[in-house]
């Protein structure tokens, strides 16, 4: 029997993506965490104050990594429904062509925002 292989998934096996999933999720999860103590934590919010923040190394970093957790769990997230509920072979295909274009405009533009190019 030959081995079935997942061209199209972010990690090598199943084990990887799940592991992809697990680590995105606790990374989104700390930055919507640090977000919320921040805003709780902060008497006036106002424009110069995120700015502030922003403007830091460390949010930037850190605003990087959640994005790039959001769309690798959303990639491995969608490419799994789609390879489980689209049988058809084209309209699975042209489903993961547009969700990589999305993840990818999503990612340029999220470096354009946070690093200001």
């Amino acid at each position: 029997m030959g081995v079935v292989t997942a061209s199209t998934s972010l990690g090598r096996s199943g084990l990887h993506d799940w592991i992809i999933q697990r680590v995105s999720a606790i990374v989104m999860l700390a930055y919507v965490i640090f977000l919320g103590y921040f805003i709780c934590t902060t008497p006036e919010l106002s424009f110069p104050v995120w700015q502030e923040l922003f403007a830091s190394t460390f949010m930037k970093v850190f605003s990087l990594l959640a994005l790039l957790s959001v769309i690798g769990h959303a990639w491995i997230g969608l490419w799994i429904v789609s390879t489980d509920y689209m049988p058809k072979l084209a309209i699975r295909f042209v489903f993961q062509v547009l969700i990589i274009l999305i993840c990818l405009a999503l990612l340029v533009w999220g470096i354009q925002i946070l690093w200001s190019l």
